[in-house]
């Protein structure tokens, strides 16, 4: 009996099947998955983002397959071959090399060997060779001789041809040769003779063989860029006598002249026919895995950045250092607007160190400044002393802040719209000033490929990447919650139910009519219907609202039971809001509704005792070793603060402040064994190094966490 989408879906995710059913019905009706997350989960019995997630994708390969069948089936019985049982048979696989595997024999193909024995009429030799009775093949042979096939040899290889495509396409050849290549298929790569210097960057790889399944995804990403670049050739491949071992003890029944033919197709079938093509296959769904485990180091790479704590509201002067072309300086106030710009020169070859002095002071008093951000690239550590030195009168802390993709946004289109009238230094240092202020609502505006996290993120499937980064920042945005009235339409852009039209809409409309004043007069926004207020207002938040919960995360939908609360309790909102003791007296089982169970009351109470409260935690000051400032000045044996740039699978990326990060390979992460990088450190988690090698000439410096504290 076909099985339904539930069924299967229960069986891969280990969800229940009512659980399933509700979470595709609110997929179906649009809902987003931080929405239905956070919002539904009376209807998806409490599963997290991960997991609606899982399902959404789940569903969607199961809904891929149902079409490949239909695509099938419809081939099959166009050429009169359907019969009930292989109808059945198609209809009852879901893995989908299963499903090609019955296909393959009535896939249309291109002229073949076999074909063109067939054409020639060898079918029937080919038959009575398989059956492999004891007989006379010469005399057989013989009968078969004409024009076309002009000898008994000629016969006897057209037969073979014919058996050779038999026995590969037989569906249980097919999956103990898979099988074994999953058990013992290794991965070689070897350099292309004569391109051993243009390939030098690959040198760990010019004569290499590692067993597939445990091949690192970075390694493997590595081997395969070099392949394709063209210097290195690659080849999957299990043992071959243990490939012709398992196929003869499948296909030879006797011990004969037939049987010796039979045993001479297989050898050339594995060769020619089966072994390339699970090759392709094992080639292909290694490299899938691969890419969708550097999706994975990506995606929560770029979770942990986009998360990174915001110095808030305060009044920034953001540096973007330089030596000849001087240090672009701009001052930004406590909603990120530019108030002023210039530049200054206090490093060589200019050296106007007293003038440049002079004026932060000066622009620090002026415009108030709350803290200097100081983008990470060339002369940093330089402008970071040259700023720690100053006496200005006022109270200002500095923090160093990583400027990738600052040339990226400062050159887009993003940001001539934002600053059509300033070129791209003054873009990039009012990025690096507002990065500070709020990562989330800055990184937003570029392309995350180009934020500098992640692993051979250029070298995999571009479109799931994509897919799997959008996810990423619309969870991330709807996580933290926007102030509809201060976010860019880019920031809007991510929020549950709305995209870049009603984004704009939104923008539009507060620089026609001013600021929000309540969720509610976000239906007065063009094009703004039930289903999209429905699935933003939760996100959006109003700072100074009437109605305090505007400025939560408790949804409007839920607004009336937090009234019958108050009405309860003989209290206004911001009473309960401010008032412990009235809240700690509240029942919420008294307030169950079928619409509104236990999850959600317990929510809204978490959200009345801190009402829009940033979930992401407080920024800390940061301060590189002042005796080191280039590569050249790192020792072996030296203990040095660090911040972590960059996490993959084969260890952690740290900044010491020379201008190039380090590695702490895995192996270096713990004295215990580790087997996930991210289970030990975090994306600009402050820690303690120890050198272990420099190699200047390569830039390559290695470090260890082993023994100190973090």
């Amino acid at each position: 009996m076909q099985k339904t989408l539930l069924n299967l879906l229960n069986e891969k995710t280990g969800i229940s099947t009512t659980q399933i059913e509700k979470t595709l019905k609110l997929f179906e009706q649009g809902a987003t998955i931080p929405f239905i997350s956070r919002y539904r989960k009376e209807a998806t019995g409490g599963l997290d983002e991960v997991q609606i997630l899982s399902l959404k994708n789940e569903s969607e390969r199961l809904q891929e397959i149902e079409k490949r069948k239909e695509t099938i089936l419809k081939t099959i019985e166009e050429q009169g071959k359907l019969t009930d049982d292989l109808k059945a048979l198609i209809e009852n696989t879901y893995i989908l090399s299963d499903l090609e595997d019955i296909y393959l024999p009535y896939k249309p193909k291109r002229k073949t060997r076999a074909t063109q024995a067939k054409e020639k009429g060898l079918e029937p030799l080919a038959d009575l060779i398989v059956k492999q009775r004891t007989i006379s093949l010469s005399d057989e042979a013989k009968k078969y001789i004409n024009e076309f096939v002009p000898s008994v040899e000629e016969a006897l290889q057209g037969a073979r041809d014919i058996i050779a495509e038999i026995i590969s396409e037989d569906a249980g050849a097919r999956n103990k040769i898979r099988n074994l290549f999953h058990q013992k298929a290794v991965i070689r790569s070897k350099v292309i003779k004569g391109k051993e210097a243009e390939a030098e960057k690959y040198q760990d790889y010019f004569e290499t063989t590692d067993p597939l399944r445990k091949c690192p995804s970075h390694r493997l990403l590595a081997i395969r860029r070099g392949e394709n670049e063209g210097f290195l050739k690659v080849s999957v491949f299990p043992p071959e006598e243990d490939a012709l071992e398992i196929l003869n003890r499948f296909f030879i029944k006797n011990k004969n002249d037939c049987a010796e033919q039979v045993e001479l197709a297989v050898k050339d079938s594995y060769k020619r026919l089966l072994q390339p093509s699970i090759e392709t296959e094992f080639a292909a769904s290694s490299l899938e895995k691969a890419e969708d485990e550097a999706i994975r180091v990506f995606s929560e790479n770029l979770r942990q950045l986009l998360l990174a704590p915001p110095l808030g509201q305060k009044r920034i002067l953001a540096i973007d250092p330089g030596y000849r072309t001087g240090c672009k300086i701009v001052c930004l106030d406590n909603q990120g607007n530019l108030l002023h710009n210039e530049t200054i020169y206090p490093h060589k070859p200019q050296e106007d160190t007293k003038l440049a002095a002079k004026k932060i002071v000066s622009l620090i008093g002026q415009y108030k400044i709350d803290a200097i951000a100081i983008g990470n690239g060339t002369a940093s550590r330089e402008t970071e002393h040259f700023v720690q030195r100053l006496k200005p009168d006022r109270k200002v802390q500095v923090f160093v802040v990583s400027e990738n993709g600052a040339s990226i946004y400062s050159a887009s289109a993003v940001a001539r719209e934002e600053f059509p009238q300033f070129d791209v230094t003054v873009r990039g240092s009012i990025s690096i000033g507002r990065r500070l202020m709020d990562p989330l609502a800055e990184l937003v505006k570029i392309d995350p490929k180009s934020i500098g996290v992640g692993q051979y993120q250029h070298d995999v499937n571009q479109v799931k990447l994509q897919k799997a980064l959008d996810v990423v920042v619309e969870s991330c945005v709807n996580h933290v919650g926007v102030n509809i009235n201060t976010a860019s339409k880019h920031l809007l852009t991510y929020v549950s139910g709305l995209g870049p039209q009603l984004a704009q809409n939104i923008t539009d409309y507060i620089k026609n009519n001013g600021p929000f004043s309540s969720r509610t007069e976000l239906k007065k926004v063009p094009r703004m219907g039930e289903k999209s207020f429905e699935q933003c207002a939760g996100f959006l938040r109003i700072q100074g609202a009437k109605n305090p919960l505007d400025n939560s995360a408790v949804h409007p939908e839920s607004y009336p039971i937090v009234e019958k609360m108050t009405k309860d309790c003989n209290c206004l909102v911001p009473d309960l809001i401010a008032n412990k003791e009235i809240r700690s007296k509240i029942d919420i089982s008294r307030y169950v509704t079928p619409e509104h169970g236990l999850p959600t009351l317990k929510d809204i109470m978490e959200e009345l005792e801190k009402p829009g409260r940033d979930p992401r935690t407080i920024i800390k000051v940061f301060e590189f070793s002042k005796d080191v400032y280039k590569i050249d000045d790192l020792q072996p044996g030296m203990i040095l603060p660090g911040i972590v740039t960059n996490i993959t699978n084969f260890g952690a990326f740290v900044d010491v402040g020379v201008k190039q990060d380090g590695l702490v390979h895995i192996s270096n992460l713990k004295n215990e064994f580790v087997s996930n990088p991210a289970d030990v450190v975090k994306l600009h988690q402050h820690v303690t190094v120890k050198v272990l090698e420099v190699d200047v000439l390569r830039k390559r410096i290695q470090f260890s966490m082993k023994d100190l504290t973090c």
